[in-house]
C-alpha cells in the first residue's frame, strides 16, 4: 500500500480526488514519520479525521475525511471550526466557482500521504474574483492567503477547476454583496457574527456619493440587536455605506417603507453596510434567527482577515 501512495499513482489518485470529489474512496490512516510541515513543528502527528457536520465551510465539499493538523497549522478541530466559520459568508456570495475548493484545500485538506497545497493559479483566480467582494466589507485579502506562497502549476498541487473554460457569471454578480443574502436562519447568523453591529431600523433616505451608496437611518426608529463597535455618537446620525455600491442593484432599497434588519462594520471613520433584509414579521427564519442571536456563539471573525 505504501508504494501505491507515491509517484505517478499519487498524482492519479489526487486527480481523481479533485475532478470527481471521490476522496472517501481513498482513506489513508498511516502517515510519514516526520511531523514538520512548511518549516513548522507540530506536536501532534498528522491524522485522518472525519469532516464534522458543523464545519459548514467544508462539510459539503465532496469528500468525507480531512488531514489534521491542516495546512494553515490549526492543530485542533475546535480551532479549525472557529477559523473556518468566519469564511462561510464569503462562500455564500458565490464570488468564484472555486472558492470552496481553494479554502477547503487549506482548512480541511484531503487525506493523502503528503500535504497537497492549492496551485498558485487557483489562489489567483479566487482572489481576483473574491477580493473585491471582501473589499466591500472593508477586509483586504489576508496575508495568510498571499498567492505567491503557493506552488506553481507545474508542481503537484490542486489546480483550478474548469480551468480554460468560460464559466458564466451568476445573476448575483450584479447585486450589491450586502443585498445578496438569503433570508435563512443560518445565513443571517453567519452575517451577524461577521458584523460589528446589528440593528432593526427604519431608513430615512438613500443617496449616491461617487462610487458608494449611502443609507441614512431614520432617527429614533431602531432597536440595537448587537452593539459591537456602534458608539453613542454614531447613533445621533447613522450613515452606512455600501462600498462601490452606486451602480449595483439592491432590491431591498427599492422601497424604504417598513423596518429593516441592518448589519454593519466600522472601518476607520466609516460605517459599512454588510447585510440588509426587509423586516418580514411573517418570516419564521427571521424570527428564529433573532431569537438565537441572544445565545449564539460566534467564531472569532477578525482573526481570519489579517
Amino acid at each position: 500500500m505504501a508504494h501505491m501512495r507515491s509517484g505517478a499513482l499519487l498524482t492519479q489518485v489526487l486527480s481523481l480526488t479533485l475532478l470527481t470529489w471521490a476522496a472517501e474512496d481513498y482513506d489513508y490512516y498511516t502517515w510519514q514519520a516526520d511531523n514538520v510541515q512548511s518549516g513548522h513543528f507540530h506536536a501532534k502527528q498528522p491524522q485522518c479525521v472525519d469532516i464534522p457536520a458543523d464545519l459548514r465551510l467544508c462539510h459539503s465539499v465532496g469528500y468525507k475525511r480531512m488531514r489534521l493538523p491542516n495546512l494553515l497549522e490549526h492543530e485542533s478541530m475546535q480551532e479549525v471550526r472557529q477559523q473556518a466559520g468566519s469564511w462561510v459568508p464569503l462562500l455564500a456570495k458565490r464570488c468564484h466557482s472555486n472558492t470552496q475548493v481553494f479554502l477547503c484545500s487549506l482548512f480541511a485538506p484531503v487525506c493523502l500521504d503528503q500535504p497537497i497545497f492549492p496551485c498558485r493559479s487557483l489562489c489567483e483566480a479566487v482572489r481576483n474574483s473574491c477580493a473585491p467582494v471582501m473589499e466591500t466589507y472593508g477586509f483586504p485579502w489576508p496575508e495568510m492567503l498571499q498567492c505567491h506562497k503557493f506552488p506553481n502549476d507545474n508542481d503537484l498541487c490542486i489546480p483550478e477547476q474548469f480551468a480554460g473554460q468560460q464559466v458564466a457569471p451568476t445573476p448575483a454578480s450584479e447585486v450589491c454583496p450586502p443585498c445578496d443574502s438569503e433570508l435563512k436562519t443560518d445565513t443571517i447568523l453567519d452575517h451577524f457574527c461577521a458584523s460589528d453591529f446589528a440593528l432593526k431600523m427604519k431608513i430615512k433616505e438613500v443617496k449616491k456619493e461617487r462610487n458608494d451608496r449611502k443609507v441614512i437611518a431614520a432617527q429614533k426608529k431602531w432597536k440595537v440587536l448587537k452593539a459591537g463597535e456602534l458608539r453613542r455618537k454614531d447613533q445621533k446620525k447613522l450613515v452606512l455605506r455600501i462600498r462601490n455600491g452606486a451602480d449595483c442593484t439592491c432590491a431591498q432599497l427599492d422601497s424604504l417603507e417598513g423596518s429593516f434588519l441592518i448589519m454593519g462594520r466600522r472601518v476607520g471613520q466609516q460605517m459599512l453596510l454588510t447585510t440588509i433584509h426587509k423586516w418580514d414579521k411573517k418570516s419564521k427564519e427571521l424570527k428564529f434567527a433573532i431569537k438565537r442571536m441572544k445565545s449564539h456563539r460566534c467564531p472569532i471573525f477578525h482573526t481570519v482577515f489579517q
